[in-house]
């Protein structure tokens, strides 16, 4: 698992037909500091985390797969939980 920050949507016309009807963000993720660290990745989304919220991913393919419902998803991240701050 790993915590980033949520920097956009992503829209696609065209994409693997496991990923219809699934939100994706693109997460910058952060270090122990809360630093932007590395590249940033695609989550599928079924929570709603919204632009500037930090929330959690995860890179297990295989849970990303049986959330999608396809074994044969491309997907890889998604987000399992976000931070709740007033």
């Amino acid at each position: 698992m790993q915590v980033g920050r949520v920097i956009g949507q992503a829209t696609a016309t065209i994409k693997h037909p496991s990923l219809n009807g699934w939100r994706m963000v693109i997460v910058q993720p952060l270090n122990a500091a809360r630093k932007p660290e590395g590249d940033v990745v695609l989550a599928v989304d079924s929570l709603g985390a919204g632009i500037g919220q930090i929330a959690i991913i995860n890179s297990d393919g295989k849970g990303a797969r049986d959330l999608v419902g396809d074994l044969k998803s491309p997907v890889r991240w998604f987000v399992v939980g976000v931070e709740d701050r007033p």
